[in-house]
């Protein structure tokens, strides 16, 4: 990120705690769609997790493992590995999907699991992809182009329309987004209770915005109109902006919501794993943290669902790191050496060896 008082200097990950206004923070991403377009910008993300500030990790003597988009194109893949064996000096690297990665977490705490969902909504998409002993079922994996970015700027257009200009915000409206929001277990009764008198009302509620100064974060109150803080009043936007995740076409996206698509997912595999696939299903993902999410996840699913099959809707203890943690536990496991790809099979083989070898895992 960059602030506008400070243009100069980007900010990676916690280095914002280091800026002085971060009222006017934009992002400088390098992922546009889930893929990597903006090579300059992820180099810099890459030199700062392995700067001594940071992580300070000797990739000569350990294995390296990074996650990649499921379906991610060749020459990624190849440029990837091209940077850490010849840049960064690596010692052997592993491309490996995060959905892989969670699915590897949850196996290693059920070790009795033949077939599991995973259900990743992250920044820019949902994807639900199932495995079958072991193994990712391609034909069954599913993805909605909504993710965290969709509900974010959404927000910021119906904030815009209805109160105060905050199109340039991204930074301070995720953040709204993330303390206020939450799933409905029943929209049409939240929007009548939305339309009740202040007072009356239990939806509505006031955001006090970060001034930088006192307050660093932004937090939820109930409506006073008595307040010296600049403030936005939010009622029925906290709850219909995660709904985009369940009925796409709200915001004109011809697509079906997270629990038909697992359905979807689940009729896509032979029969006689349907049971096991519905009775291990794993939310990960920043999305997965909206309060209700798990228990509307499973209202949609029984009601989707064949009765005799039990549902089981696992959410995981902290969605943003699942992934991580799974790598964490592989990276301990004696099987990482026959999926990593060496330094003597690069310089033998090449980059191309990287899509060639790592697109047969999982």
């Amino acid at each position: 990120m960059k602030a506008k008082s400070e243009r100069r200097r980007p900010f990676v990950g916690n280095q914002i705690d280091d800026c002085r206004d971060a009222s006017g923070l934009f992002y400088m991403l390098p992922f546009q769609k889930g893929y990597i377009i903006n090579w300059d910008i992820q180099k810099t993300v890459w030199d700062y997790i392995l700067s001594k500030e940071c992580c300070s990790a000797n990739l000569s003597q350990c294995p390296t493992i990074i996650t990649e988009p499921l379906f991610n194109f060749s020459p990624i893949q190849e440029a990837i590995g091209e940077i850490f064996f010849e840049e960064y000096e690596a010692k052997s690297l592993l491309l490996i999907n995060s959905t892989s990665l969670s699915y590897y977490n949850y196996k290693t705490s059920r070790p009795d699991c033949k077939a599991c969902i995973v259900v990743d909504s992250g920044y820019s998409f949902t994807h639900i992809v199932p495995y079958i002993n072991g193994v990712k079922y391609k034909e069954g994996i599913k993805r909605i182009d909504v993710g965290g970015k969709l509900l974010t700027n959404h927000l910021k257009e119906i904030i815009s329309y209805r109160q105060l200009h905050v199109m340039d915000e991204t930074y301070v409206i995720n953040q709204v987004k993330e303390d206020s929001c939450f799933v409905s277990q029943d929209f049409f009764k939240d929007m009548e209770r939305s339309k009740e008198k202040i007072g009356i009302n239990k939806i509505a509620k006031d955001y006090v915005l970060p001034d930088y100064t006192t307050v660093r974060r932004g937090y939820l109150k109930d409506p006073d109109n008595q307040s010296e803080q600049q403030t936005l009043r939010l009622n029925n936007e906290r709850f219909s902006i995660p709904e985009i995740l369940f009925n796409p076409s709200d915001v004109g996206i011809r697509q079906t919501g997270i629990s038909e698509c697992i359905m979807d997912s689940v009729k896509a595999c032979d029969e006689e794993v349907w049971p096991h696939l519905l009775s291990n299903i794993v939310l990960t993902g920043g999305n997965s943290k909206f309060p209700g999410f798990q228990e509307r996840v499973f209202k949609e699913l029984r009601c989707l669902a064949p009765d005799e099959f039990q549902i089981n809707i696992n959410l995981a203890n902290n969605p943003d790191t699942y992934a991580w943690e799974g790598g964490k536990l592989l990276s301990n496991d004696p099987i990482l050496n026959s999926l990593l790809m060496t330094r003597e099979e690069y310089e033998e083989h090449g980059p191309a060896l990287c899509s060639e070898k790592f697109n047969n895992y999982m």
